[in-house]
């Protein structure tokens, strides 16, 4: 019940966004499609960048993706007060977050935007638009999040493949389902207001907003089910209540058991135990 109560939450957040959008004014989506594109003129910060992203496009798309992956991993831990056991929220997954962004999303992406692009290349048309938008959540979609959940369940621990197609089996349905939610609208968007070159890193910082939203979600759902596994009924043996956060050692990734935690409550991403097992 939690993963879907978590689901309706997630697609009312972007539905709610994305209503705004529609119904907001012209002028300032002119405005942003300004800002996006010119970026206060020719040696603006933003002009550097599409000329690098035009100039060597998949080093940029890279070092794009690989810097965002690795900061949504820290704003993440932040959020969720997820420390390593020294007490900082700069974890081992930072930099393998980082590898994942630079040489698996983005060379991915890259291949499969382009192809996706010259499919399409010089129709304009609503129902040219429409079926692009189609074929993106039908094909495009499926391929990026079956990768990115089996990247998710290695970089969180799984080594054999039960546990990588256990992680991808559980998450992907409810992945795609946000996936249905967010890439109409993106695509929708980059469709009408962004030159084709600056596609794939628009849909890297969308997805670094979503992402870091849930990867927050999940880590403090994790916490949660770790406190109840220490803590028992909620209280430590001194009497004091379980909130606040856990000092770090307190509590470790093996510490879940398989049965400790109820349906739903783990999400791809969550650590596996020194058994191999959730």
């Amino acid at each position: 019940m939690s993963s879907v109560k978590f689901e309706k939450e997630v697609t009312k957040t972007v539905e709610s966004a994305a209503a705004g959008v529609a119904g907001g004014n012209n002028e300032l989506i002119a405005d942003v499609k300004t800002k996006l594109t010119k970026a206060g003129g020719p040696g603006g910060y933003l002009a550097a960048y599409l000329k690098q992203l035009q100039d060597n496009p998949l080093r940029t798309k890279m070092l794009t993706s690989g810097t965002l992956s690795g900061l949504q991993e820290f704003l993440a831990s932040w959020i969720a007060h997820d420390r390593s056991k020294h007490g900082h929220y700069f974890t081992s997954r930072v930099p393998k977050m980082a590898l994942y962004g630079a040489f698996i999303s983005a060379p991915l992406g890259h291949v499969l935007i382009s192809i996706l692009q010259k499919m399409f290349q010089g129709r304009k048309s609503l129902k040219a638009k429409i079926l692009q938008i189609l074929v993106s959540n039908l094909v495009i979609s499926p391929i990026q999040n079956a990768v990115y959940l089996v990247s998710m369940a290695i970089i969180a621990g799984a080594r054999t493949f039960h546990q990588v197609r256990a992680t991808v089996k559980a998450g992907f349905m409810p992945v795609m389902k946000v996936s249905w939610v967010v890439s109409p609208i993106s695509l929708a968007f980059a469709q009408k207001f962004l030159p084709e070159n600056t596609w794939v890193p628009f849909f890297n910082i969308v997805g670094f907003v979503i992402g870091t939203y849930i990867n927050a979600h999940t880590k403090k759902k994790r916490l949660a089910a770790l406190r109840r596994k220490h803590y028992g009924d909620g209280r430590s043996q001194s009497g004091r209540s379980e909130r606040g956060d856990i000092r770090p050692g307190d509590i470790r990734p093996g510490d879940i058991r398989p049965g400790d935690i109820r349906p739903g409550e783990i999400r791809p991403g969550d650590d596996y135990d020194r058994r191999g097992n959730y």
